[in-house]
């Protein structure tokens, strides 16, 4: 039985009645919202574990919400729609969503998603600290500062920033990304990855069209390149 929270947001409360029901019985604790604002304004109360939030709400939209939340709140969102166009996924992904399921979907495959997001953040691997002169991570702390400024990463960029340094210098597989940092269901979804590692560009690189650190590996994947370190003369050399 689990003791973590979860922020249910969805305008039709059948859905919301269906998810508190099976969401309790596995010893979740369960708290509800119809609208993006009254989302707002529970998580910023409750500070939830995991939210839930449907794409279809009245007032503001679902990504609007996520986009909003995910200014101050690093808890991990699995969105749910009835949509299932490629672009509405990229939009919920590229707003900081870290899952992404249709309506109507199996409460299984729901939990199991639930679960792997839990426990993805909640996971205490150890990194040791990452510093350079362009940007620094504290991994414990989960703290990411850039040109002298902290950085705000959402929870699967912060998840592959800190793959990609634990394994630097080496190149990471497309595959292994997706199935280490979603789950080991997924292995195809490249766009979902190209997303995540185009907006980590945006906020650590200097040049994100020209990037020093997060490379691509053609038709294998993305490899942390870690900075050179300085040359040092010898003294007969100098002379």
């Amino acid at each position: 039985m689990s003791s973590s929270s979860i922020l249910v947001v969805d305008d039709e409360p059948q859905i919301r009645r269906v998810l508190r029901t099976t969401l309790s019985f596995r010893g979740y604790e369960i708290s509800e919202a119809s609208s993006g604002e009254e989302a707002l304004e529970l998580a910023r109360k409750l500070k939830p574990d995991l939210i839930l939030l449907d794409v279809n709400l009245p007032g503001m939209s679902g990504i609007e919400t996520c986009r909003e939340l995910r200014r101050w709140n690093d808890a991990p969102i699995i969105v749910l729609t009835v949509r299932n166009a490629e672009r509405d996924k990229v939009a919920a992904l590229d707003a900081g969503a870290d899952d992404y399921v249709t309506k109507p979907f199996g409460i299984e495959e729901l939990l199991a998603r639930v679960r792997a997001s839990l426990r993805r953040h909640s996971s205490a691997e150890a990194v040791p600290p990452f510093q350079s002169k362009d940007f620094s991570v504290d991994f414990e702390g989960r703290r990411v500062t850039a040109g002298g400024q902290e950085v705000h990463l959402a929870p699967k960029e912060f998840e592959v920033l800190k793959h990609l340094i634990a394994n630097q210098g080496k190149p990471v597989s497309h595959r292994r990304l997706l199935q280490t940092i979603w789950g080991p269901e997924y292995g195809e979804e490249t766009e979902n990855l190209r997303v995540v590692i185009n907006q980590l560009r945006k906020k650590i690189e200097k040049d994100p069209s020209q990037p020093r650190y997060i490379l691509t590996e053609p038709w294998v994947g993305y490899r942390f390149q870690p900075p050179r370190p300085p040359t040092v003369k010898s003294a007969r050399a100098s002379r």
